[in-house]
This record gives structure tokens, C-alpha cells and sequence, in this order.
């Protein structure tokens, strides 16, 4: 096949549709490669979370699935192989990228196998963390795991933390290239964000943020924590952003503690950076984080952050620059890391503008959406 570098591609893209990081990232890659003149094609079960409203060069085809009482469990996995196949072949795509191993790169493998005949077909999978780090590694996937791995053409992670752990886990040998996860610039809100802190905080306080999707892994209840001990000696609000398992339990220590009235618990929201930039302090606690999109999102606005030393995290907020990391449950340094940001004006204006640096020179979608292309082009040549 020889290919001319220079064409539009048709691109697949298929991810989970979820309030969830894999998920942003695969909207977001897809809607920027649409703005450089490729066509894409979403493959979910349903539209993408911040696929929100219509965009030139981008497309949408729900996979649907059979309703029949045999199936206890109706098996997504074909449908969406079918549904893969069905696209690759009526719409001539070049290339799935997929997001997520399980069960994306599986389906994808199948849909190649069943269209190789008619329509060649090249497979990129992005591992993104717990596709690898938790339910990959779970016996009843770790062999399809490591078998879709190493039939797809390509292989992507988001941190070198956890290409290191997908070899480690699963002792592949096709190669995985490191792509990071990456932002954009957003328009300055500041009068947005001045009329938002007053609502949130009309004493003045300093505002606190946290952004996920309230699973165990995100250890909220750390937050609600570090929050009862910063209140101590410093007034605060604390932005909750996000929902998931985990939400009612942080409520109700919020309760236990007497914080209740000062954590506001925002649900799932669609404009976060407007949330985030109207915050001083972002905190991220987490068992384990592959990457941290949320505190890159925060960074962004340059809102420094305090985090975990797990995972791809020190890949991401460099320590004593751009906000501070301690061990993974040390709930006692992260709360002095708070105050010590949040009592030292100048401190928190440079790590500040060291945030959004740093998050700008090494992810800027201009720096990261070029790796994905020259991939798409090594790949089809």
C-alpha cells in the first residue's frame, strides 16, 4: 500500500462515552484531528461526553446490541466488532484507534480479521491505566489483554509509568511509544471566575478543587481530610467536581467532621476549566494515577497542585515547582503542602505561573496531536 503523507485520513475512534479521562482524551484527539481536515468516526454505545454539539468532519454510529433473553450479558464485544467492521468497510477508514484495551483493542482485532480480505485495516490501541494496572491484569482478561496488544499494528500509553508496567505485567514485545495526554488554550474567564468565586466563597476564602469520577481509587474522602485540617487555621471552600461510588461517603464525613457546609459537592459539570481556574489549590490524592488529566486540566489554568507520588504523576507535577507530591494516603504533608501554598501569596503566584508553563511547553495539543499523526503515517506506509 503506498500511501500519499500529505491526504486527509479516515480515522476510527473508539472509546467509552463516560465522564472519564480515556474517554475525554479519545473525544478530544479526534475533534482536534477533525480541525486539521481528517475525517473521524466515533464508535460507542453512546456519543462521547464532550462530544456536545456538531463539528465539522465528525461523525457518530451507535453500536447496539441485541436484546435477547439467552443473553445474560449481552455481548458488547461483538457488537461493537461488527459495528468496527461495518464502518471500516462502508467508509473506507484508513485506521481504529482505540481507547482502552478491554474490550476495544479485542473488537478492533476482530473487525480486522473479518474485513482483511476486502479492506486492509491497521489497529492503533492507547492504553490509558486501569485497562492495564487493574482489570487488564485481572485473570479473566490478562491473556486477551496481552494477546490484543500484541496484534495491534501499534501501541500508545499516555505516561512512561505505564508503558514500564504494561511490560512489566504482561512481558510483551511489540513496542509502545509513549504519547502523553495533552490540553488546549482556553479563553481567560476572568470576570467569569471572579463573579463564580464570590458565589462559592463571599467571604473571601480560598477555594479548593478536585475533579474525578468519585471512584476508590480517587481517595476523596483524603480530600475532605486535608480540608478539616487546613480549616483549622485557614478558611476555605472546597469545589467536589465529579460524581461516582465514592460521593456519599465523602458527604457524610463531610457531616461527621462539621465541614458539610463549606464542601460543595458540584456534580458533574460540563465547564470545568471555568470551575478550575476559579479555584487556588488542586488536590488529587489517588491509590494510583497513569497519567492525571484533571491535574493537567488545573495546571492549565494555573492552579498548582498537590498530589500523590504515584504512578505517571511525577511525570506530570514536578515537585516544589509547579505544587507538591507526598505518599499515597499521607494526608498530614499534603495538608501542610496546602497551607504552605495557600498562606504564602507570592509562593502561589509563582507556582502558578510555573503550572501553567510547564503544562503548556511540555502538553499543548500543538506538541502532542503531531506524535499521533506521524504514528497514523508510519503505520499506513
Amino acid at each position: 500500500m503506498v500511501l500519499d503523507m500529505e491526504r486527509s485520513l479516515k480515522i476510527g475512534i473508539v472509546c467509552y462515552p463516560t465522564y472519564g479521562g480515556s474517554g475525554i482524551v479519545a473525544t478530544e484527539l479526534g475533534k482536534n484531528l477533525a480541525k486539521l481536515g481528517h475525517e473521524v468516526h466515533f464508535i460507542a454505545y453512546a456519543i462521547p461526553y464532550r462530544l456536545n454539539q456538531y463539528y465539522d468532519n465528525v461523525f457518530y454510529h451507535e453500536v447496539k446490541i441485541l436484546d435477547y433473553p439467552l443473553f445474560e450479558y449481552p455481548p458488547y464485544s461483538l457488537a461493537l466488532a461488527s459495528k468496527m467492521a461495518e464502518i471500516a468497510h462502508y467508509q473506507k477508514l484508513d485506521l481504529i484507534h482505540v481507547h482502552y484495551a478491554i474490550p476495544h483493542a479485542a473488537s478492533a482485532f476482530l473487525a480486522r480479521e473479518m474485513t482483511k480480505t476486502y479492506h486492509p485495516l491497521k489497529i492503533i490501541t492507547t492504553l490509558h491505566g486501569t485497562d492495564i494496572t487493574l482489570v487488564g491484569r485481572d485473570p479473566s482478561f490478562m491473556e486477551v489483554t496481552r494477546f490484543s496488544i500484541e496484534q495491534s499494528d501499534a501501541v500508545t500509553a499516555v505516561s512512561r509509568y505505564l508503558r514500564d508496567k504494561t511490560i512489566e505485567f504482561f512481558s510483551v514485545e511489540r513496542p509502545i511509544d509513549v504519547i502523553y495526554n495533552f490540553i488546549e488554550e482556553h479563553e481567560d474567564q476572568q470576570k467569569r471566575c471572579n463573579e463564580l468565586r464570590q458565589r462559592l466563597a463571599p467571604d473571601g476564602e480560598l477555594i479548593i478543587s478536585h475533579l474525578s469520577n468519585f471512584r476508590p481509587v480517587k481517595r476523596v474522602e483524603d480530600i475532605i481530610e486535608i480540608a478539616f485540617k487546613v480549616k483549622k487555621q485557614l478558611p476555605v471552600k472546597v469545589m467536589m467536581i465529579g460524581d461516582g461510588p465514592d460521593r456519599s461517603k465523602a458527604e457524610m464525613l463531610a457531616r461527621d467532621l462539621g465541614i458539610a457546609d463549606d464542601i460543595c459537592f458540584l456534580g458533574k459539570q460540563e465547564d470545568i476549566y471555568l470551575l478550575l481556574a476559579s479555584s487556588d489549590l488542586f488536590l488529587m490524592p489517588s491509590r494510583l494515577e497513569s497519567f492525571g488529566l484533571a491535574a493537567l486540566e488545573a495546571m492549565s489554568c494555573g492552579v498548582p497542585c498537590i498530589t500523590s507520588n504515584t504512578g505517571g504523576l511525577p511525570e506530570l507535577v514536578k515537585d516544589g515547582i509547579s505544587g507538591f507530591t507526598a505518599e499515597v494516603g499521607d494526608v498530614e504533608s499534603m495538608a501542610g503542602y496546602a497551607l504552605k501554598i495557600l498562606k504564602d501569596d507570592d509562593l502561589r503566584k509563582k507556582m502558578s505561573r510555573s503550572s501553567r508553563e510547564y503544562a503548556f511547553q511540555n502538553f499543548h495539543v500543538d506538541k502532542i496531536i503531531p506524535q499521533y499523526l506521524e504514528l497514523y503515517r508510519k503505520i499506513l506506509s
